[in-house]
């Protein structure tokens, strides 16, 4: 069988704009440049989660289409087409057909692709998509406004459940209540900054770029259980043993992580997504197991049928750059001491010499974490 052919390489220029001047697409606001941004999240056509080895063939293809690509690990990216687009003389929606076609073929993955004029209305699209399709947002006014105005207040991103609560109480359920609410009262609820992103997301307003090559500022793990599990101790067992690799794997890059997030995922292919900001920032394996089990238990999954649950370690940092409250607690200082010797030991004699005293049962073992 002969290979398929390789597309031709990504033009040289990805901002689409000629050196040393601005065009009317750059000088307009985000919500009126034309669609550009695509919101790519890939998924097995079984719909098995994406591997770390298949990810990284799917972020090449879309290297051949672009270089200004954002990865979202596991299973998204983030891309500006914009550079694209005259090269390959299709529009944005002609773009995302040849990336879904292609990966499809070569790679049997299905993409759901969002196509917006920023990464926002891009994500958003892409979460309104059916699976492995793919759905534009218009960049004129009024359509980015009806697409975004019947979306609940948790819809934009940014917007977590503790913020969405907040604006709920004041009646802001809605996109188009919050578009409709006066900066300043928006900014007195949330606070200034807050509130003034929260105000211009709702106008589809996002002037985050596209960043390519982003340092790392997130790092996950993600456990399977072999049958769809209903007992909550062996999900703590999962939690605990995902917990301790991501510290070992947080310390050994020298960072530690400000906040945790828990994702479960069911047996009818649905999800819950819970993050928790962490006392201060850390890599200590007990802490971030103390911040797991606190997720966990704050879902209150009673006859839940789990299928896999996965932490994630955000809001990265440099260890160095990182403040650590000392205490005087000689239970506390045995602790680190005690994990410091497990990392030596499992640098000389590898990741599984020590693990921890309760493992998972029944289940897989956990996926290698993976860094964003």
């Amino acid at each position: 069988m002969n290979p398929a052919p390789k597309p031709p390489a990504a033009p040289p220029d990805p901002s689409g704009a000629s050196t040393g001047s601005t065009g009317a697409a750059d000088a307009a606001p985000p919500a009126a440049r034309p669609p550009a941004t695509l919101h790519v999240r890939f998924r097995a056509a079984d719909d098995t989660p994406v591997s770390a080895a298949r990810y990284e063939q799917l972020l090449n293809l879309l290297a051949q289409f672009t270089p200004v690509i954002e990865a979202l690990p596991p299973d998204a990216a983030l891309a500006d087409v914009r550079g694209a687009l005259r090269y390959f003389d299709r529009d944005a929606a002609g773009i995302a057909e040849l990336i879904r076609l292609r990966a499809l073929a070569w790679y049997g993955m299905r993409c759901t692709i969002g196509i917006g004029a920023n990464p926002l209305l891009a994500r958003m699209a892409a979460q309104t998509a059916p699976p492995g399709e793919i759905r534009s947002v218009p960049s004129d006014t009024g359509s980015v406004a009806s697409f975004l105005a019947r979306r609940p207040a948790s819809a934009l991103y940014g917007v977590g459940p503790a913020t969405a609560r907040t604006l709920c109480a004041y009646g802001l359920d809605s996109v188009e209540r919050i578009a409709a609410a006066p900066p300043a009262t928006l900014q007195r609820i949330l606070g200034a900054k807050t509130g003034r992103a929260v105000y211009e997301r709702a106008r589809g307003i996002d002037p985050t770029p596209v960043t390519p090559n982003a340092a790392a500022r997130s790092m996950g793990a993600e456990h399977r259980f072999l049958h769809d599990e209903l007992d909550p101790v062996r999900r703590r067992h999962a939690l605990l043993s995902l917990a301790d690799d991501l510290g070992a794997r947080l310390r050994a890059s020298g960072q530690v992580a400000r906040t945790l997030t828990l994702t479960v995922r069911y047996a009818d292919r649905s999800t819950t997504t819970r993050s928790r900001r962490l006392d201060g920032p850390t890599a200590h394996g007990p802490a971030l197991t103390g911040a797991a089990y606190a997720l966990h238990a704050a879902l209150g999954l009673q006859r839940a049928r789990v299928r896999s649950v996965a932490l994630r370690a955000e809001d990265l940092c440099r260890a160095e750059l990182a403040a650590r409250q000392l205490t005087f607690d000689p239970v506390d200082d045995k602790a680190y001491r005690i994990e410091a010797a497990v990392d030596r030991a499992r640098a000389r004699f590898g990741p599984g010499a020590v693990r921890p005293a309760a493992k998972p049962v029944g289940g897989a073992a956990p996926r290698s974490p993976r860094s964003r």
